[in-house]
């Protein structure tokens, strides 16, 4: 039985406790996590502030950005471990796991390194009297020490995501990961440990969130700020916890995203993307597609061409070949699912593929299945054409003119991301402008640039991430203002 214990300072250590790391693929126990309680967190926040205001906080941006790279190499070299921890806590594919979340965890390194090291200084002369000048400039210095909570569905990616420009700026982090996925996190632990980075300056707390490690952290006055991935629900609950100390937050929400299938679209690409971005890691990504909105006169042979293809995909153990499609995270995620599922029956929904729990062999039968899933005959005022499913599940629902078409999409309180379907150059500028969204594809579905800002509005977050947009959280400016 492996152990999962917090890291803090350099090492490993127990909690107040244990709880069980479940296999969504069995149903099976795999690992025991240890949960940190008010002193793990305290300690943890401690050797984060002792790091920052040590060596680490003293080290050269240059040699902060050589240790990052350092990095992403030995994620590179144990991208076997990492793959097994993110495996077992997910049962997400391997093939998908490894091209996505490690291929994407090093990345997330090397480009935080490279644009935090190409990074200047904003400068202005200003001019004032009689020949009088002033230099300004900005300086960036770290916000602090960073809590960063970080979710079940892409522990790796989103940990990485948060981790790298932290680190690339100069702050210490204390993290705490889903108590779903908790194995990746220690991985990554004793990979930053062998590149070299100083004791305290990552540091992880297991555990939950009410009443335990995560409620803790964001509550602890020795933290200047919270990066967090997740629901909608907690993220308010986290404003709330920070409110009273004015802490800065960076939130990345819940999705009720919406995908737009004009007639003249490519529908061949059309039906492969959409497959994508609604079945992908079986639903439970933030950016997936749960609402689709089909232009009438092809709507019939796109849904039906949806469907056909949701029945091929393979639901099976994550080191089969053949599967395409793992488990959801866990019992208790499969039963608000169908629950979602009966809402949509009794909505009057007609289902076109899945709507249940499949039958599997008998090795797979504990563990956390549901059907891809594919509804007709809802409308935007449904339960649950409104509110996230997170699972492979998607209302299909025709549309006449471009005009309805918008509407139809941004009638949401979410706004997370958008897809437009169409081979019309300027419908594909002018609608995609149109999206309430905080990113809008075109033709294309999770094409991301690391670069680029990244981020809802509404109910699907605040603020942005990528690129220097990340550097704006993860740190405070100083302007300096020197008489000439």
């Amino acid at each position: 039985m492996r152990q999962y214990r917090n890291f803090i300072d350099g090492q490993f250590v127990e909690g107040i406790g244990t709880f069980a790391d479940v296999d969504p693929v069995t149903g099976a126990t795999i690992a025991e996590v240890h949960e940190a309680g008010a002193a793990q967190v305290d300690a943890a926040v401690s050797a984060a502030r002792a790091a920052l205001n040590g060596p680490w906080g003293r080290m050269s941006v240059r040699d902060r950005c050589q240790l990052l790279r350092r990095v992403a190499d030995l994620i590179d070299e144990r991208a076997g471990d990492l793959l097994a921890a993110e495996v077992a806590d997910t049962g997400k594919p391997e093939p998908r796991a490894l091209a996505l979340d490690i291929t994407r965890a090093a990345a997330n390194f090397r480009t935080f390194a490279d644009t935090t090291a190409a990074e200047g200084v904003e400068s202005f002369l200003l001019e004032y009297g009689e020949a009088s000048q002033a230099l300004n400039y900005a300086l960036r210095k770290p916000l602090g020490v960073v809590a960063a909570i970080v979710p079940w569905n892409l522990p790796l990616l989103l940990l990485t995501w948060k981790l790298a420009p932290a680190l690339a700026c100069g702050n210490t982090v204390v993290a705490k990961p889903s108590e779903e996925t908790p194995g990746s996190a220690t991985v990554l632990a004793e990979i930053l440990q062998e590149a070299g980075v100083p004791d305290g300056v990552y540091n992880v707390v297991h555990g939950f969130g009410k009443d335990s490690a995560g409620e803790l952290l964001v509550a602890h006055a020795g933290i200047d700020g919270v990066t967090f991935t997740g629901s909608s629900p907690t993220g308010a609950g986290i404003m709330k916890a920070v409110a009273s100390r004015v802490r800065p937050v960076s939130f990345e929400l819940g999705g009720k995203n919406a995908a737009i299938v004009f007639a003249d679209a490519d529908l061949d690409a059309t039906v492969e993307g959409l497959s994508q971005s609604i079945f992908a890691n079986t639903g439970q990504v933030c950016l997936c597609t749960e609402r689709v909105y089909i232009e009438r006169s092809v709507f019939n042979e796109v849904a039906g061409r949806l469907a056909e293809r949701a029945r091929t995909l393979k639901l099976g153990a994550p080191d089969d070949p053949e599967t395409t499609t793992g488990p959801l995270i866990s019992l208790a995620h499969r039963e608000k699912v169908l629950r979602y599922l009966k809402l949509a029956e009794q909505a009057g929904a007609t289902v076109l593929v899945g709507g249940g729990i499949p039958d599997l062999e008998e090795r797979l039968a504990g563990g956390c299945w549901i059907e891809p899933t594919l509804w007709t005959g809802l409308t935007n005022a449904d339960q649950v054409v409104r509110e996230e499913v997170f699972g492979p599940v998607a209302a299909l629902i025709p549309f006449d003119t471009e005009e309805e078409a918008v509407e139809l999409a941004n009638d949401t309180e979410y706004g997370l991301a958008a897809v437009v379907w169409t081979r019309d150059l300027k419908r594909a500028h002018r609608v995609a402008g149109r999206m309430d969204v905080g990113i809008a594809w075109v033709n294309t579905w999770f094409l991301r640039e690391l670069r680029s800002p990244f981020g809802g509005t509404g109910l699907s977050g605040l603020g942005r991430e990528g690129g220097r947009h990340s550097l704006d959280f993860y740190t405070e400016t100083t302007n300096v203002c020197v008489a000439l």
